[in-house]
């Protein structure tokens, strides 16, 4: 057998060893995918809103892990807090948690309404796909309901309520009786709650990788007087809007909505430990899972692990310490109208939109003829990835970390650490001043990443 790797010939990897590593042994494609465009960067460091790559190079990160960073990376605050709960037993299932009964009281204090009983698991996929269940047996209804474009997870029962067929096709049959309705559309989800069959309808507040779509003012509120009406239950879905993001320390709030069961994920593990949740009301949570026979109808080997309940705690600690959505929603309100500017100026930029500091930039599509000048790799690349072309001209000519949102990959998204500064903000603008600047139209930077692909194929540092 040949030597196993351990953690400490992390260091001395090249480049080119993790690329393989990554072909070989994980994802060919998605190692591929990102060697196109010069993304698959050898990162060593990381702190804040920074990253380093092996080369000493420093990166602003405005990704932010897809909202999982949301107290940046590295926060010591928890990093100390883990530590302090090493000696303590981590998983030990035949006994009750101090540390996961603490989190659940935290955040029973701090989510909006009557939400009191939560369940711990590790990904938001989970805590979705728990979420729809306790919603079908609270209720004894079969139907979920959730919205096109929508993005919940993919796993089966979390990929049954993603609106995006790209994503499920090859995996049918999915979970049965979910249906589809338009984002922002209450009259057709009152048609479909008609039905009285409706367990729960599943929405996020702000449609993430749909491409950062706000829905219109006041559709959550009747979303949620809609599936009351008709016997359902309202689950908003606040793995990626969630603590702090959007300027409120949920999303929902800036309507006044109390859903019955809310998704959580991401930032609640500090960008150190993966936690995920789903927190219900008492009433949910009692007829689902109340008493001796029903306890323990869903459960979780490693949810609610000592660990990940200790950097749950110091998470909630440094948000409503830092009043990070206070901040959010004043940076985002500075960063949006910085890109509205250059919305005025660039006639690439279609719209930005968003709240606190969730923005996304929609670009316009190209007109026909220009694709045809692109050719091959950068071809495919504009029509399936037309974002990312933005975004690794941002990441190789600025050092900025970005990404489009896979529901529509016309859209770059913002999302960076709540963390970060005016100045941070202004080096980004000025580096999408510079991009749209030097590439006027789709085939200035269909241009530019072909030199990228090409470099990427033939040549390069540590290639």
């Amino acid at each position: 057998m040949k030597k196993l790797l351990t953690v400490s010939d992390l260091p001395t990897l090249t480049r080119s060893q993790v690329r393989e590593n990554y072909k070989k042994y994980m994802n060919p494609g998605f190692a591929t995918l990102l060697g196109l465009l010069d993304f698959d960067k050898l990162y060593v460091k990381a702190e804040g809103a920074y990253v380093w790559d092996a080369d000493g190079n420093r990166y602003l990160d405005f990704l932010g892990g897809y909202g999982s960073l949301n107290i940046g990376h590295n926060n010591s605050h928890v990093i100390e807090a883990v530590r302090r709960a090493e000696t303590m037993p981590n998983l030990l299932q035949a006994s009750i948690n101090a540390a996961a009964g603490a989190l659940a009281y935290n955040l029973a204090q701090i989510t909006p309404g009557k939400l009191q009983n939560t369940f711990f698991c590790n990904s938001g996929a989970e805590a979705v796909e728990g979420a729809l269940k306790i919603a079908r047996i609270a209720t004894g209804r079969p139907r979920i309901i959730s919205c096109k474009s929508g993005f919940h997870g993919k796993t089966m029962g979390s990929l049954s309520v993603t609106g995006r067929e790209k994503y499920q096709k090859g995996f049918e049959p999915l979970l049965p009786a979910c249906d589809l309705v338009e984002y922002g559309n209450t009259a057709e989800l009152e048609e479909k709650l008609k039905s009285g069959d409706v367990a729960a309808f599943i929405v996020e507040p702000i449609q993430g990788e749909g491409g950062i779509i706000v829905p219109p003012e006041g559709y959550l509120k009747s979303a949620q007087e809609l599936c009351h009406r008709y016997g359902a239950l309202l689950i908003v879905d606040e793995i990626q809007t969630g603590f702090g993001r959007t300027g409120k320390m949920f999303a929902c709030e800036h309507e006044g909505v109390e859903p019955d069961i809310m998704c959580l994920a991401k930032s609640l593990g500090g960008g150190i430990m993966p936690v995920g949740a789903f927190i219900a009301t008492g009433e949910v949570w009692n007829k689902a899972y109340g008493g001796i026979e029903k306890c323990l109808l869903h459960t979780s080997t490693f949810g609610g692990n000592t660990r990940a309940m200790a950097a749950g705690l110091a998470t909630l600690e440094f948000i409503t310490r830092e009043n990070l959505p206070e901040r959010a929603a004043r940076l985002g309100d500075y960063l949006l109208s910085g890109l509205r500017r250059l919305q005025e100026k660039y006639a690439l930029i279609k719209e930005v939109r968003g709240r606190g500091l969730l923005l996304g930039i929609e670009f316009e599509q190209p007109a026909k003829g220009v694709l045809a000048r692109i050719a091959g790799a950068v071809n495919k690349i504009s029509q399936e990835y037309l974002a990312s072309m933005v975004a690794g001209f941002l990441l190789n000519n600025h050092r900025i970390i970005t990404a489009y949102t896979l529901n529509n990959p016309n859209v770059i998204r913002l999302e960076p650490p709540l963390i970060i500064s005016e100045e941070q903000l202004d080096i980004l603008l000025n580096a999408l001043e510079d991009t749209f600047a030097k590439n006027r139209s789709f085939l200035g930077f269909g241009l530019a990443s072909g030199k990228t692909i090409l470099a990427g194929r033939f040549g390069g540092k540590d290639r």
